[in-house]
């Protein structure tokens, strides 16, 4: 997060002057380990308080880490993921005195992390610096009980160490997002790569995925940084949009106003909308790191690096390109979405089966958010097939999916038991003629130019056909009659 800092206080700009903002992104997330990083107890999320616990995990006396391999080996595929070097890496006590660290330290990564300059690509094609991803330990939880859970309203505080010692990643990235929209696309990036890799199960509502975003602004055009505050711990993806959003406004309305941003710590209140003051920012050296006397160096070597390379799945960026590689007119917000819930790989095996990858497509977006169910990839390529071939209507079709969906078996067995049969051309025909004559003023109307009126006649043979008639099939047959 370092770079050229911008001395903005006092600078008294004027209301309509142009600003950016600066966001730079550190995410922590918890590895899926069986155990916690230096010892045996479960890495499991809930549990009744303080029963994921053993000496080391409460800091005892006398009680020595050991490195979890498993947490290493997950790491590194989250650093080859993110492009990043793989390092010998030495580990080293972060001092700092929270209830909720029982050895009043925390063991993490400092000067020499493991995985090292990297990038992070984002659905746009935009590329974010990924400064380091280190290994550490996470901490406990302090519950404040009383006053709506916060610590200057409650009665008293307890503290659960069942999440002490759980293995963390942390992604620091570079300053180089620009909005909040960029940093929501980062974060759901990053969560996708996380699952995809096997690192996290990336589950921000239990906490597994943690955000800690970095918010400055500067006159656009600026190079330099403006002062940041961080915003701690926000779990969601809407609530880190709307802190990041209500923090550049704040702090652009006091540069506006000629006074000065104070670099502080900052916590995002859900219920209020905003952010408020926790304590002033801490920097590295009131830390006091120094090396972990307890651990020794780690250096993985270059085999299992690359067998570790060589074992990840294809990641959320390689499977957006090779749909749209087989879907090219498709929108590409709707490539990402395929790919974000995991039915990219149903959408090309429907789209090899035969099926038109633009239908394919609309089905998997707008009618499969659920997932498939028991639909299988060439129901839905016949599927798509019957539309095209107008044995059904749109209407027709979304209904066939949501049975094939619910109990799988044929679109054809689907559409019989659910009376869909293609209408004949002649009776469909005489089921126009017949709604001309009986509605004159209307079809006169329409014969004007009145485009409102081809929704009443379609929906005239909806109505009258029970859904069965094609909506686009009646719109021509209307065309052709109005000459």
């Amino acid at each position: 997060m370092s770079g050229p800092t911008l001395d903005v206080p006092g600078l008294g700009a004027p209301a309509d002057t142009e600003w950016e903002t600066v966001v730079g992104l550190e995410v922590h997330a918890e590895l899926a380990t069986e155990t916690k990083l230096f010892s045996a107890s479960p890495n499991r999320f809930g549990g009744d308080p303080n029963t994921h616990i053993d000496p080391v995990s409460l800091g005892l006396p006398g009680s020595l880490p050991v490195l979890n391999e498993k947490a290493v080996e997950l790491a590194i595929r989250v650093g080859l993921a993110l492009n990043c070097g793989i390092r010998p890496s030495v580990f080293a006590r972060k001092n700092y005195f929270y209830p909720d660290m029982p050895k009043d330290f925390q063991i993490s990564q400092y000067d020499q992390p493991i995985n090292v300059d990297g990038w992070l690509e984002l659905p746009s094609g935009k590329r974010i610096g990924i400064e380091r991803a280190h290994l550490e330990e996470d901490t406990g939880k302090t519950v404040h009980i009383g006053g709506g859970g916060r610590i200057h309203e409650a009665g008293y505080s307890l503290v659960d160490y069942n999440r002490a010692g759980v293995p963390l990643i942390e992604i620091v990235g570079h300053p180089e997002l620009r909005s909040a929209e960029e940093a929501r696309q980062y974060v759901s990036e990053l969560r996708a790569i996380l699952v995809a890799v096997g690192a996290s199960d990336g589950k921000m509502e239990e906490g597994s995925l943690r955000v800690d975003c970095n918010v400055s602004v500067r006159p656009a055009g600026s190079d330099r940084l403006g002062t940041r505050c961080e915003i701690k711990n926000v779990n969601s993806l809407r609530s880190l949009g709307r802190a990041i959003e209500y923090e550049s406004r704040r702090q652009i309305d006091l540069l506006t106003s000629g006074q000065p941003i104070e670099q502080q710590t900052r916590h995002w209140n859900e219920d209020d909308g905003r952010t408020h003051a926790l304590r002033s920012k801490e920097e590295d050296y009131d830390y006091r790191y120094f090396p972990e006397p307890d651990l020794l160096p780690l250096d993985p070597s270059p085999e299992w690096v690359e067998q570790i390379r060589q074992d990840l799945p294809p990641l959320p960026r390689d499977r957006r390109l090779r749909l749209s590689e087989v879907a090219p007119s498709v929108d590409a917000d709707h490539i990402a979405l395929a790919v974000e819930r995991s039915m990219d790989e149903m959408a090309l095996a429907a789209i090899d089966g035969g099926g038109a990858p633009e239908r394919v497509m609309t089905h998997i977006v707008h009618n499969l958010a659920d997932g498939p169910g028991q639909l299988t990839p060439e129901s839905l390529a016949n599927l798509v097939d019957m539309e095209d071939d107008g044995e059904l209507t749109a209407t027709q079709a979304k209904k066939v999916l949501a049975a094939l969906v619910d109990g799988g078996g044929s679109p054809q067995e689907a559409a019989q038991e659910l009376g869909f049969e293609a209408m004949d051309t002649g009776e469909l025909d005489a089921l126009v003629d017949g709604l001309i004559a009986d509605h004159p003023d209307e079809w006169s109307r329409f014969c004007d130019g009145d485009a409102k009126l081809t929704g009443f006649f379609v929906g005239q043979v909806m109505k009258a056909t029970q859904g069965r008639a094609d909506g686009k099939a009646v719109t021509q047959l209307l065309n052709s009659r109005r000459g």
